[in-house]
Formats: C-alpha cells, structure tokens, sequence
C-alpha cells in the first residue's frame, strides 16, 4: 500500500522535528543543574540564575529581531539555521573545565539569544506555509518546543550513569541537525510577503488593534506561570518527596509533567477547531490558573500517584493555550508584520518569565511553608483570562489592511 504525503505535510512534519531538536537546547542547563553545581561548585541558588540567563537572552535577542524586523525582510529558513548553529556552538560551551557561574550565564545567554531565531521564527516559517490551518499547524510545532524543553530531563534520568556532558553534546547535536534539516527541505513559503523595507514602527502599530491587543495580553498572563512552572517542576516533586518521605526519579518524572504539555498542544488545536480558538485558551487558562491555586492543598495528599496526576493535568493546561494565542497573535495583524508581531510578543512575555521565576525564587526562600508560593502564580491566568474578555477577537485578519 502506498502513502502518499502532500508536499505542505512533509514541510510541517520537517519544521516540527526541527523545532523539536533546537528547542532542546533551553532547558539542556536546568536538566544537569546539581552536576553543574558539584562540578563547578556554584551556589544552590544557581537554578534561578541558570534560568532566568537563558530567558533574558532570548529577550534581548527576540527584541534586536524584533527592532530590526528580520524575519519578515530576510529569509526565516536561513535565519533558523543560523542561529541553531550559534545557539549549538554556545551551548557547548557549559563544557568550558574553568566555566565559573559568570561565564555559564554568559553561554546560557547566548543560547537563549539564539533561540530567539529558532522558536518564534519557527512560528513565522509555519505562518507563511499555512494560512487556514495555521492553528493545527502551531499546535504541533509548540507541542515540538515542549517535547524539546522536557528532553533534557529524559536524558538525565536513564539509570545508567550518563555523564552530564552527553545532555550537552546530544542536545548541541540535535540542534544542528535541526538547522540543516530547515535550511535544506524548507523552501519559503507560499504566503510570505516580506517587507520592502526595515520599519521600526512596526513594533508599535502591531499594538494598535485592540483584538492584536487582547490576544497579546492574554499571552503574557499564559507566560507568567507557564516557564515558572516547568522551571520548579523538579522542586515540586522534591517537596513532596520531603513531605511525605518518598522517593522518585526527579528527571524522568520532571520529563513526564512537562512532556505531557506536547498532547495537551495538539488537542488544544482539534479542539479549537469546535469551540474557537479564544474560548479554548480560556478553558486552558482557567484549568492551569486553578491548579495554582489549589496546589497548596495536594501537597497536603499522602499520596504519590494523586500528586504527579495532578502536577501532569498542570503541564497540560498551563501549555495547551500557547499555540492558540501565537494564532490569535498571527491572525490580527498584517501578513507582512507577522514575524515581527511574534517575535515581539514573545520578547515581552518571556520578560514576565523573568519577573515571575524570581519573585517564586524569592518567596521560596522566604515563605515557612513553601508550597503556597506557587499561587502567585494564578495571577497571570487570572488577568490573562479578564484581558481575553475584553475584547472580541476575530481570526484571519491578517490579510486585512488595518
């Protein structure tokens, strides 16, 4: 029996593997964070700063691309594969033997500056292939992000004694592969209309569309908990651990908990089909907002299974909405700002990840009772779902004038 692939499947399917191999790269220092601290004897405190380092690289970065408007006036094919050979190259430079915690941020930074040419220009590649199933199509290259960022953590927790540098070489490897791979069999795209000239204001005009407004901000209410989440998803399962005298194998089901995000995207994009991409997001906002908030009361579960079902429905719900935001956000603007308008956006969310790691950083350290910190964390589903209401949106806007 033959089967027999469109051409537009095969280039889905190619920048989906690709945005899975380079998005690895994010969280390849999270993963082998106690190794890091043992072998360059760093602070406990250096999770935060590890993190936080590579979300502030990709802020600066996906600004820069943002100000200078790359992805929508060069090719984003080429664009992609330059920067996953960067963000491979600085990555591996966690394996420099005198790294001290400065020059480890310095590489995380970088990485995550480079990735500001993988993710959101990953999404511009998929917009300028698919116009009517854009939706479907971001699920699953988001659902690739996540399967990429939780990767690291499945490496880590084969019990056969993996050295810490394989976590580095294997996610530094995939990237690359992951370059060649958009580079070589990712044309440009049916769609693309790329600006006739370098036009700064685009980054102020994107915001003047009260639907483009409204998407925007329940995206940075999604991005308020969603990294701050997966970032102390170890220390989660650690406190519980604490609290009720068991024992898990921390990487593999920190894998679990954010990997289970990878099905929840691609539900999320059949089932927006039937309720609509905006009151989706809302049901995605209003589940993760309400595991914030009772997360103090399952820690109080004596009970393991209980506990790491409840913290994987989480890793569903506080990612399942990215996909639909990143379509609202592409479909209520102009065709020829799209990758601007993503990148943007991203550049401004990413910021409140910062913001929000170290505020529970803090409270963590400050708190008696730790797991009630994790309920700062509703507020952005809270006022990302008020910022969804305001204003109606309506798709495929992005071949109107406005």
């Amino acid at each position: 029996m033959n089967f027999k692939i469109n051409p537009a499947t095969k280039v889905l399917i190619v920048i989906i593997f690709s945005q899975f191999c380079c998005t690895s790269l994010w969280f390849a220092g999270n993963a082998i964070i106690d190794d890091l601290i043992l072998f360059f004897n760093l602070s406990s405190e250096s999770l935060s700063y590890i993190s936080s380092s590579v979300q502030f690289g990709f802020i600066i970065g996906t600004f820069i691309f943002a100000v200078l408007t790359l992805s929508d006036r060069f090719s984003p094919s080429r664009l992609f594969f330059i920067c996953a050979l960067l963000g491979a190259t600085f990555n591996l430079g966690m394996l420099y033997s005198e790294n001290t915690l400065y020059t480890i941020l310095g590489f995380r930074f970088l990485t995550g500056f480079s990735l500001a040419g993988i993710y959101p220009v990953g999404m511009k590649i998929a917009a300028d292939h698919f116009e009517k199933g854009l939706g479907k199509s971001l699920s699953f290259l988001i659902a690739a992000l996540v399967l990429g960022t939780a990767f690291p953590y499945l490496i880590q927790s084969f019990d056969f004694n993996i050295n810490w540098r394989t976590v580095i070489y294997t996610t530094s490897f995939l990237a690359v592969i992951g370059g060649f791979l958009i580079l070589l069999l990712v044309p440009n795209g049916p769609y693309q209309k790329l600006a006739a000239k370098f036009d700064t204001s685009k980054i102020l005009k994107v915001f003047k569309k009260p639907s483009f407004r409204s998407a925007a901000f329940g995206y940075f209410g999604h991005m308020w908990e969603l990294y701050a989440f997966w970032t102390f998803t170890p220390l989660l399962l650690m406190i519980h651990q604490d609290l009720h005298n068991v024992q898990l194998n921390t990487p593999l089901f920190s894998f679990i908990i954010i990997a289970s995000g990878t099905v929840s995207c691609i539900l999320g994009g059949f089932v927006s089909n039937r309720l609509g991409v905006k009151k989706t997001a809302t049901l995605a906002l209003s589940m993760s907002g309400l595991c914030c908030l009772v997360s103090p009361l399952l820690f109080m579960v004596n009970s393991t299974p209980i506990f790491v079902l409840f913290l994987i429905i989480w890793g569903m719900s506080v990612i399942a909405d990215s996909p639909l935001f990143s379509t609202m956000i592409a479909q209520n603007c102009k065709v020829e700002s799209i990758g601007t308008a993503l990148t943007i956006v991203n550049c401004l969310g990413y910021s409140l990840t910062i913001v929000s790691i170290q505020i529970l950083s803090y409270l963590i350290g400050h708190v008696s009772y730790t797991p009630l910190v994790f309920m700062t964390l509703g507020i952005g589903p809270i006022l990302g779902i008020i910022a969804l209401k305001r204003t109606k949106i309506t798709p495929l806007q992005n071949q109107n004038t406005s």
